[in-house]
């Protein structure tokens, strides 16, 4: 059997208990074992990334029992490269966080912190449509709890609003879940494409409800129109480290979606399975109207980000819900650069701000003494979010052009993209010249204290996320092709459901 695979999730859920119980006391000793973990937690990403680049499918089965028995963990290409984007950026995330000291601002941080990575990393490997459920609700446990650090009344309605939102959420996927099960027999994602393929006529109706209803699911996990009001509160109020995490969230939303939907209702659902399309592209669009708009009005830095982060879903979904190869490997690779954007932007926030000693109003305000550095950092990251040349939001939103420009929703989703782009540098722009440009007409006040300069500790992280958005350009080529080949194994389901129902002892 494949042990390596299970090894990215086991790591983090032996590590965290032995953090909160042993090194919870000594913060240098936490901090040891929490990189420890990080690292070789990319190390297994890498390696795992590389033995998945083949383009065999392996699959690891708990206490080897036969699927759909049994519980397993499946590696493909895209799960491969979601969990090494996980890796990298938790690594970038976790420096900041020591480099700040934000993590002695309470005592289980980095307890939590591998709680969270475990179950990112286990929603991303799981073949099972309950541990996906499972690792939803370790992934909402660890990120309250990582919400609420430090404290505070608003930041604790905030997180309050998150749960109630994420456990209706849940709630509703175990609904959907017993409606599969009871229809099928069977949860796992690969048998479910085999039964949902041979269900009744007369059990079509019920198996598209719940089919409807995993796709409503997994859309708030995605933040998507009508139900992304949860996240402006969530990333804005939330330690901006630990909102650079969450980006990566909203993306196991878009897994999830790209997952199930493209094998248990896939081509060969018939009739099940033509429902993402209809239900995507205009909830796609709406989300990035929202977004746009959002940013263009938004009174406070973090939530111009949060609001960017809503935009790119919506950009990023309308290539996902065409369900086509060419549109997925574009959705990949877009999806790669607005998460390394919306953490670099989440890492400035939290420098900037803190030196500001403001609470992130957009107001003028005397410029600070780096004022330059922060403005080239800003722009850096702001450029690649919207999606503006020379950086690789503008490559993705090409490419993602591109692969709808022969779709039905072309007008729709051409509109959507040109027209929330434009709104969106608008509204970075208004954000930069205020912060930035016409901060240097305001004089600075003698009686207050000057603020500490950004060290190269502090401000590291953030450039590495920079320096990752410049490679993800100069590397375009390379990285795209490995997302087209990710998404032809995802439009060839066959295989992931032959390797994974494999007879005992072949898989």
């Amino acid at each position: 059997m494949m042990h390596w695979i299970i090894a990215p999730v086991i790591l983090p859920a032996m590590l965290a208990p032995i953090i909160a119980y042993v090194m919870r006391h000594d913060i240098t000793l936490a901090r040891v074992g929490s990189f420890a973990g990080v690292l070789g937690l990319l190390g297994l990403a890498i390696g795992l990334f590389v033995m998945a680049s083949g383009g065999e499918t392996f699959v690891y089965r708990l206490g080897d029992w036969p699927a759909p028995f049994g519980i397993v963990l499946v590696l493909d290409r895209l799960s491969a490269l979601m969990v090494l984007l996980t890796a990298i950026l938790a690594l970038v995330v976790l420096y900041h966080v020591v480099a700040t000291d934000w993590d002695k601002r309470g005592r289980h941080f980095h307890a939590l912190y591998q709680f969270q990575l475990m179950g990112i990393v286990g929603a991303f490997l799981t073949g099972d449509a309950f541990n996906l459920f499972v690792f939803f609700e370790v992934l909402l446990i660890a990120s309250y709890g990582l919400m609420i650090h430090a404290g505070g009344k608003i930041r604790l309605k905030a997180g309050l609003q998150y749960v109630v939102m994420n456990l209706a959420g849940s709630t509703l996927f175990l609904f959907a879940l017993g409606t599969l099960y009871a229809s099928t027999g069977t949860l796992n994602i690969a048998d479910m494409a085999v039964k949902i393929a041979q269900v009744p006529v007369e059990d079509a109706a019920i198996v598209r409800v719940a089919g409807i209803l995993l796709l409503f699911v997994f859309a708030v996990k995605a933040a998507l129109f009508p139900v992304q009001f949860w996240l402006p509160a969530t990333y804005s109020n939330a330690p901006a480290p630990v909102a650079a995490l969450f980006a990566i969230m909203t993306k196991v939303g878009a897994y999830a979606i790209l997952r199930i939907h493209t094998i248990a209702f896939g081509p060969e659902a018939g009739a099940i399975g033509d429902m993402v399309t209809a239900w995507l592209i205009p909830m796609a669009a709406l989300t990035l109207a929202v977004g746009a708009i959002g940013v263009f009005g938004a009174k406070r830095l973090e939530h111009l980000i949060a609001y960017a982060v809503i935009g790119s879903m919506g950009t990023m979904m309308l290539a996902v819900a065409a369900m086509t190869p060419a549109a997925a490997s574009a959705a990949i690779y877009y999806m790669l650069n607005s998460t390394l954007a919306a953490a670099a932007l989440f890492l400035f926030a939290d420098i900037y701000l803190s030196r500001r000693g403001e609470d992130g109003r957009l107001i003028l305000a005397a410029p600070l003494a780096q004022n330059g550095l922060f403005a080239a950092a800003f722009f850096a990251a702001g450029i690649a979010m919207v999606g503006m040349p020379p950086l690789s939001g503008f490559l993705g939103k090409l490419l993602i052009l591109e692969a709808l420009a022969d779709g039905p929703h072309i007008t729709l989703a051409f509109s959507a993209i040109l027209i929330g782009s434009l709104v969106m540098i608008l509204g970075f722009v208004r954000a930069g010249s205020i912060l930035f440009w016409k901060s240097v007409t305001v004089a600075p006040d003698p009686d207050a204290e000057a603020a500490p300069p950004v060290t190269l500790s502090q401000g590291a992280g953030m450039g590495a996320l920079v320096a990752l958005l410049v490679g993800l350009t100069l590397f375009a080529g390379p990285i795209y092709d490995a997302g087209a080949a990710a998404a032809d194994q995802l439009f060839f389901p066959q295989g992931y459901i032959e390797a994974v129902l494999a007879p005992h002892g072949e898989g």
